[in-house]
């Protein structure tokens, strides 16, 4: 399945809100997720405000080319398993 992240908005508390082009939509919390290197910097109220869209990569970015890939954060929101996670238990 293919979707993308066609707007996005951080949130009070370290959260963003996104919608897909498939009209759903939804709020991931990072306030309580292992963010590790480079991921760290969405701790930050301050930078995680800068989102955008890049409508290349239908996915949310930040300064420095920090972004996120829109299949996890969409099953993360519509609580679908993650991707590759089935293979990873094999």
């Amino acid at each position: 399945m293919m979707v993308d992240v066609i707007e996005a908005q951080a949130l009070p508390g370290l959260r963003l809100w996104l919608r897909f082009s498939d009209g759903k939509e939804g709020v991931v919390d990072f306030s309580g997720l292992e963010l590790p290197g480079v991921l760290a910097r969405l701790r930050d109220p301050g930078f995680l405000a800068q989102v955008r869209v890049d409508p290349e990569l239908g996915a949310p970015v930040w300064p420095g080319g920090l972004d996120l890939d829109p299949l996890v954060l969409y099953a993360w929101v519509v609580g679908m398993p993650l991707p590759g996670a089935e293979a990873s238990r094999r």
